[in-house]
């Protein structure tokens, strides 16, 4: 039995009574191995594995979980426990009443809402602040989806941007006009899996008697409210204040300290013994976090005794120096290279290291910054796959033409709602076997000045224009090609797209379809504006050099693509796990580059966490922006106990490219690594006048 091997504290905690029960576990503190336990005690008294819920922050640490459980009770008995995110227990449950589920990622979705908004016209309008961009105003959307339970979005976004008051007409109808076109074409992003699996919590008893929940502190309101309404008869929830690092995406630390409130008989355990780093780096992480406030009260106690290395601090005159420094020390480290990471607060970290790394030929991996399936060209791919078996993916669609020269969202848009109305209702056949009769295909614009409407466009074109470009006489007669917009460059990627999804058309092979659309004109011509953006020179030329090496680069992506379908013989199949697999998902060997989120739940024998500079760690913008100083220690705590054995922390005075001098981070002060001097008195007054400020303006 997995309750065999764990201590006290865990056992207490893993036993404990059918009811409200919370587990403080800190860094290294053995949480998975109480969650284990905590299922196997719950199928050794005759609960069924289908009755339990586990709710992870990632599939992966599910998966590990349940692999765990299926060496005591066996891999059928394992199976059926319902475990994995929130996002894929609802994708599941949502699959299962309502069949087909066309999921989007959030950043897909972006370029469905673009086509929207840049309908709009903000220049009637007289204010002094400017009105937000597309992609702000969808991230202000999406957090607000995650945080507010009962007002409006007109009303919110008045309240939280006073400022933006002049605006939030049209911007709420922006997101009016954006759900309808999800409603319509049945696209879900990740905050709806969560919405619609609530309203069938609301209707429907699905059966769990516990629901445990791993990463409590990192919960938003919305998948708070979900589980509010499974309504489970027994909760485990296990988690840490002090590693609370999600308020940007919504993650609301007061659901972790109000639990004793909104549960008047609940139950709180501590796991108190860390097994993971000694003693030296423990306590350097506990003299920091304890200048954040205590929600509950918690003493760790050290195992390891044996003699340990202290932390140590590393200065650096210049900025590079410290990515130079630091790649000849673990150059010269006796360490595995699997066993090192370098941790950074901001992705412009990432950059300057990675590139030491390679110049001196240390092998590494990142994570943390753009993963390969955010890739545009691989996005492309998917794209086109998406639009051959579900052909009503208006989203796909434009985000392929937002690559063609002079067509944008609001165009491509254009475009997609005309190739239907000239296919009766069918993209394919609009490009197939188009309806010639008709003359105008295009939507009657809405015009609304209050909600900045106003009728752009132009009298129809003639598709007589594109005659000489060799175009096939049947492609020429399709009235979509009047668009007054449409350029001769516009016309000839819509005629290579629909030579394109020809050629695919009935393929059943996931690989053979992958394998044709990276070899395609069209594709090509993607991989053309893609490599020639990122050749681009400060003088506005192209560096042919540059482009070769990119062009090679894609297609050397790309073909990784089509070694991923193997396993696949569905279209779905292959589809679904490229969207909901493929942010566990990681490439390369070597040293580990890692932002602090992507390092959550990991640990290393030696770690340099990088960068220590007052104004990037702490992220000062990041703070004013809605962010705390408090968040920034939480994110300091997790970084530094990812350490095992060795602890290095770094920082650097100066910055030759941005001609910049820095001040060690206010973190080295508390840690106890520089003694404590004038400039950290003026840290210290600064934020306290910081603390003021917003105090005052909350009480306005």
């Amino acid at each position: 039995m997995p309750l065999s091997r764990l201590n006290e504290d865990q056992y207490k905690a893993a036993t404990t009574p059918y009811g409200q029960n919370l587990i403080i576990a800190s860094a290294g503190t053995g949480k998975t191995s109480t969650i284990v336990g905590r299922i196997g005690h719950l199928l050794a008294n005759g609960v069924k594995p289908e009755e339990i819920l586990l709710l992870t922050f990632t599939n992966k640490a599910a998966a590990e979980m349940v692999e765990r459980v299926a060496q005591y009770f066996g891999k059928q008995t394992a199976g059926k426990i319902d475990a994995g995110t929130f996002h894929a227990i609802s994708y599941r449950w949502l699959k299962r009443f309502n069949g087909k589920v066309v999921l989007k990622q959030q950043r897909e979705l972006k370029t469905l809402f673009r086509s929207v908004f840049e309908k709009r016209s903000f220049s009637h309008l007289n204010s002094e602040s400017e009105p937000y961009g597309a992609n702000y105003l969808y991230d202000l959307y999406s957090f607000y989806q995650n945080t507010e339970m009962s007002e409006d979005f007109e009303t919110w976004i008045t309240k939280k941007q006073p400022d933006h008051r002049i605006y939030a007409l049209i911007y709420a109808d922006v997101v009016d006009e954006f759900e309808e076109l999800k409603l319509q074409y049945g696209f879900l992003n990740f905050n709806d899996l969560l919405i619609q699996m609530r309203n069938i919590c609301e209707q429907k008893e699905l059966g769990y008697k516990e629901v445990l929940i791993d990463e409590y502190q990192d919960t938003n309101a919305l998948q708070g409210s979900l589980v509010d309404a499974m309504k489970p008869p027994s909760l485990f929830c296990v988690g840490d204040y002090d590693q609370s690092i999600y308020a940007f995406n919504g993650a609301d630390i007061g659901i972790i300290g109000s639990f004793t409130k909104k549960y008047e008989e609940a139950k709180v355990h501590t796991l108190r013994k860390n097994y993971r780093s000694t003693v030296p780096i423990l306590s350097l992480a506990n003299r920091v976090i304890a200048h954040n406030e205590r929600i509950y009260p918690k003493e760790l106690e050290v195992t390891r005794q044996n003699a340990a290395q202290p932390p140590k601090l590393l200065v650096y005159d210049e900025l590079f120096d410290q990515y130079h420094g630091i790649t000849e020390m673990i150059k010269s480290s006796s360490t595995d290279r699997e066993e090192i990471a370098v941790i950074f607060r901001n992705n412009s970290t990432a950059d300057g290291i990675e590139a030491a790394m390679r110049e001196q030929g240390v092998a590494c991996r990142r994570r943390g910054g753009t993963s390969f399936f955010d890739a545009k060209e691989i996005k492309a791919i998917l794209d086109i796959y998406t639009l051959m078996i579900n052909e009503n993916d208006m989203m796909a669609f434009i985000h392929l033409f937002e690559f063609a020269k002079g067509i944008g969202s609001a165009i491509a848009k254009e475009l997609f709602i005309a190739l239907q109305n000239v296919g009766s209702g069918s993209l394919l056949y609009g490009i197939f076997s188009p309806d010639t009769s008709i003359s105008n295909p295009f939507e009657k614009r809405k015009l609304n000045q209050q909600l900045g409407l106003f009728d752009d466009f132009l009298e129809l074109g003639s598709a007589g224009r594109f005659g000489a470009m060799g175009f096939d006489a049947k492609f020429l007669k399709n009235p979509v090609l009047k668009h007054p917009k449409l350029t001769k460059d516009g016309a000839k990627f819509l005629f290579h797209f629909t030579q394109l999804l020809r050629s695919i058309h009935g393929l059943k092979q996931p690989k053979t379809i992958v394998s044709k659309i990276r070899t395609s004109e069209f594709y090509h011509g993607i991989v053309d504006v893609l490599s020639s953006k990122r050749a681009l020179q400060a003088d506005g030329t192209i560096d042919e050099r540059q482009k070769k090496e990119s062009t090679e680069r894609i297609h050397n992506k790309s073909q990784i693509l089509v070694e991923l379908t193997r396993p696949y013989s569905e279209h779905e199949r292959f589809l679904n796990a490229m969207i909901l697999g493929s942010q566990d998902l990681t490439q390369g060997e070597g040293v580990h580059l890692l932002s602090i989120h992507a390092s959550k739940g990991l640990e290393y024998k030696e770690v340099y966490v990088i960068d220590l500079m007052d104004g990037r760690f702490p992220n000062r913008k990041l703070m004013v922006r809605g962010g705390s100083l408090d968040e920034e220690r939480r994110l300091f705590y997790v970084a530094v106990t990812r350490a095992k054995d060795v602890l290095y922390l770094s920082f650097a005075k100066y910055d030759k490219i941005k001609k910049s001098d820095f001040v060690a981070s206010q973190f080295l002060y508390e840690a106890g690594m520089m003694q404590e001097d004038e400039v950290y008195k003026k840290m210290l007054i600064k934020e306290e006048k910081r603390k003021e400020k917003e105090e005052a303006a909350k009480a306005e």
